[in-house]
């Protein structure tokens, strides 16, 4: 482990960045061109913000994008892919403030769309941490899929044979171990093992989790996913009596994940193979230059490390005496730079609120270090500086992002004096109920309630909110469930008819209202489509009706839907609909839905799918048309 200065790793340094190993930039960019010079087409990471899928606000893995090619629709630039994913996962938010957890996160993916599979990713994978950023293989141990009776999936033998030799190839005899549970892992320990099977709640990968809550239609796979031990970190013997690959001491740091996609739910319950066998990739970028580092602290890495920095030197305090502090507000502010370059607005509903609760929970963590003022909206040129070269859009973007955060903190100081008034007003011990309520009302973090207690010898019943917070998290998370009911990922009869008849009204309401208008958000189900656009009023009932009018009158007309392959400058050339914040690559796929003599009446960038012909679409209702945000106007609408 390298020496600690002022809490940070220190390995001849220039500045804050250390040189001795590759930084970020360096392992983004090496990873890129790794699976470039083994035939994998690079493509620019999407929006955080997903288009056309209504099961999650945020894109959260490399996978989202991908769903369309996964089950089969042909990717313009072939079948190898890789890049790097902006993600974000709002259910790591109270994770936040150990060494590992982050909110937003960059995943390094690659793909294979039917090409090839389990011997040349995992060779690939280990060629490139061990050989190219240098990981001691000693310190790397793996595990995989134990199979699931129940959906009729066996273990993963073959993986394990892969890795045997693998290691092998290293001077390292690999032994397997089944494991199975994380109870067990910590009953049983390692057994000098260095590979471990562990059932499909650790090592099956789907967007709905295990293989049993999965909806039909879902696409899923076994998945074998690589660790790094810092051996300088002790097992904490709170979470079990042994240390495993799965522990959650912090001796293990999982950064990298294989998963074979090859199955899919079906309308019985069973799993059927897909057409073609897939692999789908994903690796922490941050958590492999922390391996690179041989530091399990990823707050230590270049990008957040600089974050961290600076706040030292506006706060007058270290990070090595506010830890907990110093993550938080560096985590929250990174991830609403980046939300907020993508589109997002602070609001009350969806991503917006997420990006308002970064903010206001930012805020009270800084008022506990002394920055107070509106000064962590500074925080936004520090990451533009940091990701310039990556995501130069954000340096693009950087004083309107921090103005917003600026207001933003405006907005909730007042709710802040809200809820000291409403804090004063308790009386006895706290309950956790009590506690909870000043959480989720006023922004109130537990550390600042039991702050506040202290000081009126007041207690707080901790375990209450707990017991609270995880009642309103599983809420949630059903919430979110639920919304695979539907959706563009199951390309169903309806969302596919839903999905093309929202390409026709895009075009209307740019017919009727002006060119100017774009899309700023989407969501389709079952039922539904959404759409939201840049609009600065609400809609009269004779706009509304012409929009709808125009529908029907395409619908109508049975116009066909086109997929062209072009140059990304050949569509702009052509002024086709990008999505918004979006990258692309070279090659792009348009969708035009035009008459039999070729006239245009819609041209998207889109990845699918979509009807062959409008015909069938049915009759085409406006439902609702109310403010989604500043200058952003909200459409719900159904086909009868």
């Amino acid at each position: 482990m390298a020496t600690l200065v002022s809490g940070f790793s220190f390995l001849a340094k220039i500045g804050y960045y250390n040189v001795a190993v590759m930084n970020t930039n360096d392992i983004r960019a090496k990873y890129l061109e790794f699976f470039k010079d083994r035939g994998h087409a690079i493509v620019p990471s999407a929006s955080l913000v997903p288009e056309n899928d209504p099961t999650t606000l945020f894109t959260g893995s490399g996978m989202q994008p991908m769903v369309p090619y996964l089950l089969g629709e042909k990717h313009p630039l072939g079948t190898r892919i890789v890049d790097s994913q902006k993600s974000f996962r709002a259910e790591d938010l109270e994770e936040v403030g150990d060494n590992r957890h982050t909110t937003f996160f960059e995943m390094l993916g690659n793909w294979s769309l039917g090409d090839y599979f389990k011997e040349d990713q995992l060779r690939w994978f280990f060629e490139f941490l061990t050989d190219t950023v240098g990981l001691n293989p000693e310190h790397l141990y793996v595990t995989v899929f134990s199979g699931d009776e129940d959906a009729g999936i066996p273990r993963d033998t073959e993986s394990v044979a892969i890795w045997k030799k693998l290691f092998k190839e290293k001077g390292i005899d690999a032994q397997d171990i089944e494991l199975l549970t994380e109870e067990q892992g910590g009953e049983q320990g390692m057994q000098e093992g260095r590979i471990f099977y562990y059932d499909a709640k650790k090592n099956w990968w789907s967007r709905a989790g295990v293989p049993a809550a999965m909806p039909a239609g879902e696409p899923g796979g076994p998945d074998s996913e690589v660790f790094y031990e810092f051996t300088d970190v002790e097992h904490d013997l709170a979470y079990g009596e042994h240390c495993h690959p799965n522990c959650d001491c912090g001796r293990f740091m999982e950064i990298g994940n294989s998963v074979f996609m090859v199955y899919q739910k079906q309308e019985d319950g069973t799993f059927a193979e897909l057409a073609q066998k897939n692999v789908d990739f994903g690796g922490g970028l941050e958590r492999i230059v922390a391996a690179a580092q041989n530091d399990p602290d990823v707050f230590m890495i270049d990008t957040l490390g600089a974050i961290v920095r600076e706040l030292e030197n506006v706060s007058g305090t270290s990070y090595k005496e506010n830890t907990h502090a110093f993550r938080v507000i560096a985590d929250h502010m990174r991830a609403v730079v980046f939300m907020m370059s993508d589109g997002v607005i602070p609001s009350s509903s969806e991503q917006g609120y997420i990006a308002r609760r970064l903010i206001r929970r930012a805020v009270r963590y800084a008022d506990g270090l002394g920055i107070q003022g509106g000064e962590i909206h500074k925080l936004a040129d520090v990451v533009a500086d940091l990701y310039k070269d990556a995501y130069p859009d954000i340096t693009e973007q950087k004083e309107t992002i921090a103005r917003s955060i600026q207001e933003e903190e405006a907005k909730f100081r007042k709710t802040l004096t809200k809820g000291l008034r409403e804090f004063e007003k308790l009386s006895g011990d706290i309950s956790g109920e009590q506690a909870f309520d000043l959480y989720q009302t006023y922004g109130f973090p537990i550390e600042m309630t039991e702050e506040l207690a202290q000081e009126k010898g007041m207690t707080v019943d901790v375990e209450g909110f707990k017991k609270a917070l995880k009642e309103h998290q599983k809420a949630s998370k059903q919430g979110a469930a639920g919304k695979f009911k539907g959706g563009l990922a199951d390309s169903s009869e309806q969302v596919t008819k839903l999905h093309t008849a929202h390409h026709l009204l895009l075009a209307a309401l740019q017919e009727v209202l002006g060119e100017d208008v774009k899309q700023r958000g989407s969501n389709i189900t079952g039922e539904r489509l959404r759409i939201d656009f840049s609009f600065e009023r609400k809609l009269t009932d004779e706009e509304k009706q012409k929009v709808e009018a125009i529908v029907n009158e395409k619908i109508q007309a049975g116009l066909r839907v086109v997929r062209r392959e072009m140059p990304l400058e050949e569509a702009r050339e052509l002024g086709a609909e990008m999505e918004f914040g979006a990258k692309y690559p070279d090659i792009v796929s348009v969708y035009f839905i035009e008459d039999e003599e070729g006239n245009v009446f819609s041209k998207e960038f889109c990845g699918g799918p979509h009807v062959e012909s409008v015909k069938d679409l049915g009759q085409f209702r406006i439902k609702s048309e109310k403010a989604s945000s500043a200058g952003v106007r909200r459409i719900k609408a159904t086909l009868e």
